[in-house]
């Protein structure tokens, strides 16, 4: 499994808010839309999303998302949320580790 963080997704409470304030710190959005705001750090995708609750979800980069889905729920992990197309060419789904916090995969 050939993999890569390369994304952090942040969940806010309220969007306008945290779109300053990362704005801010980490300069124009490269996507500023209701449901995301995304930024581009040397390669690294810092986004925003609104109506979340908890801290942020690393996203780890897999080549096959079904089957690291599969290797990690064997290995004991719980599903969060099922995957989900989030762009044309890429899919989503967090789960959890035992002690609850989350692991979240990005990939086709």
């Amino acid at each position: 499994m050939s993999t890569a963080i390369r994304s952090v997704v942040v969940p806010v409470s309220d969007l306008g808010a945290a779109k300053t304030i990362y704005t801010a710190l980490l300069g124009e959005p490269h996507t500023d839309q209701p449901y995301y705001v995304g930024y581009n750090v040397d390669g690294f995708e810092v986004a925003l999303a609104p109506g979340g609750s908890g801290g942020p979800v690393a996203y780890v980069d897999v080549d096959d998302l079904d089957a690291a889905r599969e290797t990690l729920l064997a290995a004991g992990a719980t599903e969060v949320s099922a995957p989900r197309q989030v762009a044309p060419e890429a899919r989503v789904a967090v789960l959890a580790d035992g002690d609850g916090n989350p692991i979240g995969l990005r990939g086709r």
